[in-house]
């Protein structure tokens, strides 16, 4: 628990920004699932792609496999909900 009270991850601001606006907009034309699935796939970049060096060093043999196979789930998660936007139900 302590690993996690010392790091500090930082992310830019244009993203923040980005995120708010694609978020907002999602939500105002009423795509609410969609607005969640953008809101994961930034908190997936930033937690494993951009904030890599700080979490794990600068190579990637630290990756454990709890890491890869919790990656690997929320990767499965973000196709299924994109074929589940493809398949329209009347």
């Amino acid at each position: 628990m302590a690993f996690l009270h010392a790091t500090e991850l930082s992310v830019p601001l244009f993203q923040i920004a980005l995120l708010l606006a694609l978020s907002t907009l999602a939500m105002l034309f009423g795509r609410i699932k969609l607005a969640l699935l953008i809101n994961y796939l930034f908190t997936l970049y930033w937690g494993y792609i951009f904030n890599r060096d700080e979490l794990l060093g600068p190579n990637l043999e630290k990756i454990d496999h709890f890491t890869a196979i919790y990656f690997g789930f929320g990767f499965i998660i973000v196709i299924l909900a994109s074929i589940g936007f493809l398949v329209h139900r009347d």
